[in-house]
């Protein structure tokens, strides 16, 4: 059985090389603009389209908007370490349609989560009495939000994780019986690996874990490749046949 490890391939084919340099570039103009009280985020990162900080283009730029060090690292670690992969067998042009359809998909599935749950945010505060609501917008303006109903029109989207969990899939997809080394030293199939982070990715949305984290983003961009890689018909009995 061939073993997946990383250093198969190219290492480092120019559509994920330049996704790289692109994200840590952003991420480090969002630093140096912070310290001149420019915050990059609300111009670049996703808001709800009914938010005054919504921008059209935000759909893109979202993507290469990152929460933090740690954040960012994961990222491009995961986007190298699979997406090198995907785009020797897709080719670089077909390879950066997946990713941006990925990442545009995965912010549809998100931005439909924000309005039903900002739906049931409004119905939850219609529906309390007086002194409830006064109480409810005593704390919510100790986080800064102000009003319960605003809660969706400030709260960001960001980062590149929806296209790569649409990477991540595409790998599993396409390469089922290989094994990912868990932290280098486990191995697992890779369709086991996938089923497992899908189903602890839907767990933690419907369940409301890591409230920070855009769960249905992730499930987003991996029903985008899935719909994307049954158009082209690329399965893991044709990939290499094409």
């Amino acid at each position: 059985m061939n073993e997946y490890r990383p250093g198969t391939f190219s290492i480092l084919p120019p559509v994920v090389k330049n996704l790289i340099i692109i994200n840590v570039l952003m991420f480090l103009l969002t630093l140096v603009l912070q310290k001149f009280n420019i915050d990059l985020n609300f111009s670049l990162a996703l808001f709800y389209p009914t938010s005054p900080f919504f921008h059209p283009w935000q759909f893109v730029t979202y993507l290469f908007m990152h929460g933090g060090w740690s954040h960012l690292i994961f990222n491009m670690f995961a986007l190298w370490m699979f997406g090198y992969v995907i785009e020797n067998v897709l080719g670089p042009k077909r390879f950066l349609t997946f990713y941006f359809v990925c990442g545009i998909g995965a912010a549809l599935c998100q931005i439909g989560v924000f309005s039903i749950e900002h739906h049931q945010a409004i119905q939850w505060f219609s529906n309390l009495s007086a002194t409830d609501k006064a109480f409810a917008v005593q704390q919510f303006k100790a986080t800064g939000m102000g009003d319960p109903r605003m809660a969706a029109m400030v709260i960001p989207t960001l980062g590149a994780s929806g296209a790569i969990f649409g990477i991540l899939f595409a790998f599993g997809y396409l390469f089922p019986n290989l094994p990912i080394y868990m932290y280098f030293l486990f191995p697992i199939k890779a369709k086991w690996f996938v089923i497992g982070y899908a189903a602890l990715e839907l767990f933690s949305g419907l369940g409301g874990y890591d409230s920070g984290v855009a769960h249905f983003a992730h499930l987003g961009g991996i029903l985008f490749a899935f719909i994307l890689l049954r158009v082209w018909g690329l399965n893991h009995k044709n990939v290499f046949m094409r």
